[in-house]
């Protein structure tokens, strides 16, 4: 069932060009290529940009909470397209929530609190800060209420308080990018040497949620290995969880590589260029990866006083993205970046209900595992990637 209707989402798409898409899903998704495609899906509805009912012309009469990290950013809003589009089909009723930024932990968690006080038939959550809900998920599983994580897992979840969390792959995702972003950086990484270090950046918008960490991690360990199988140790400096979660890294006065990680103390994107510029004004860096929309946004601002972004490693620092957005698509085009990977909100928002409504309907569920696309100038138009490129 679900496959005929992505199916036909996709073609939706590529007729009527739609702009806030997603791609993977259907019951069979996973993540045995974090690079590969699936098949992709498009909403026929504008997003939201607060809280509102969405129903649709079924007869389950289920209804739902659903609380996103914000709608800062158009990720988001596709999320709530696939939520939208799920209701439709299915016929139940979801109110989609969140604060205003994803630095709000607080107000966040006061929604969620809110939620189960209307006592729902089941929570979709998508945490800001994955520590900062384990009491509301008491409180939910104490009330009964199941919940389904999206995006990102919760994995100190009170037991039995989410039975699935539909989320992208971020530590394979994560990879993707480094495994993009080595190749053209391989021969100045090989010529590097303790005396003449190379730097390679990353901005992450926190060090607290789970995909975000995960994210973070798959980046710089896949780098750390390709490092190292070049023959060259490799030093992780910067943002302390991210340092302490590193193995296999060395000292920075032994290294010939620095991978420099920062984090903005709010997830904005004038913040993350702050902390882009600090590692782009840096003479020995040669690469720099935004590890979401917020971050990446953040790298092409930081661009703009900088100028530093080339996709030619002999003209300048080459970057690399995560998520769609118009700014990364247009810095793609334009060479400041040499590519990005791309999620599915939407399909994570889409699959989010039919997971909750298939609770409700007393089904078993499990966790969907979801891929990460790259995408560069070359195959931003492909059938299999334009859907995913939400702006």
């Amino acid at each position: 069932m679900k496959k005929k209707v992505l199916a036909v989402l996709l073609s939706a798409a590529m007729v009527m060009s739609l702009a806030a898409c997603g791609g993977g899903g259907g019951n069979d998704a996973g993540t045995d290529d974090a690079g590969s495609t699936a098949d992709s899906g498009a909403a026929t509805e504008d997003a939201d940009t607060g809280s509102d009912d969405s129903s649709g012309g079924g007869d389950k009469g289920y209804s739902f909470e659903i609380i996103v990290k914000s709608f800062q950013s158009t990720y988001w809003q596709a999320a709530v397209q696939g939520i939208e589009q799920a209701c439709g089909e299915l016929g139940v009723t979801a109110n989609s929530n969140g604060p205003a930024n994803e630095s709000d932990i607080a107000d966040q968690v006061q929604m969620i609190d809110d939620a189960i006080q209307k006592k729902p038939d089941g929570i979709g959550l998508a945490a800001c800060d994955t520590n900062s809900v384990i009491d509301s998920l008491q409180k939910a599983l104490e009330a009964g209420i199941p919940v389904v994580c999206f995006d990102t897992g919760v994995d100190e979840a009170p037991e039995g308080s989410v039975l699935a969390t539909v989320a992208t792959d971020n530590e394979a995702a994560g990879a993707v990018a480094a495994e993009n972003m080595f190749p053209v950086i391989e021969e100045k990484v090989k010529a590097a040497t303790t005396d003449k270090k190379v730097r390679i950046g990353e901005v992450n918008q926190d060090a607290t949620a789970l995909n975000i960490q995960q994210r973070g991690k798959g980046f710089i360990d896949k780098m750390l290995e390709l490092c190292t199988d070049a023959g060259k140790k490799v030093a992780v400096v910067g943002n302390e969880f991210y340092v302490n979660a590193t193995e296999g890294a060395v000292a920075e006065s032994e290294a010939e590589v620095i991978i420099e990680v920062g984090v903005p103390a709010q997830t904005t994107v004038d913040l993350a260029s702050t902390e882009a510029q600090k590692i782009m004004s840096k003479d020995d860096t040669i690469a720099i990866f935004g590890s979401n929309q917020t971050t990446a946004e953040g790298v092409i601002t930081a661009n703009q006083t900088l100028n530093k972004l080339a996709s030619d490693p002999a003209e300048g620092i080459i970057g690399v993205g995560f998520d769609a957005g118009t700014p990364q698509k247009e810095a793609i085009m334009n060479g400041q970046f040499i590519g990005s990977v791309t999620q599915s909100p939407l399909m994570m928002g889409y699959e989010c209900i039919y997971t909750l409504t298939d609770i409700a309907d007393g089904k078993d569920v499990s966790d969907l595992p979801m891929d990460g696309y790259w995408y560069s100038k070359d195959n931003m138009e492909d059938d299999n990637i334009a859907p995913n490129l939400y702006d």
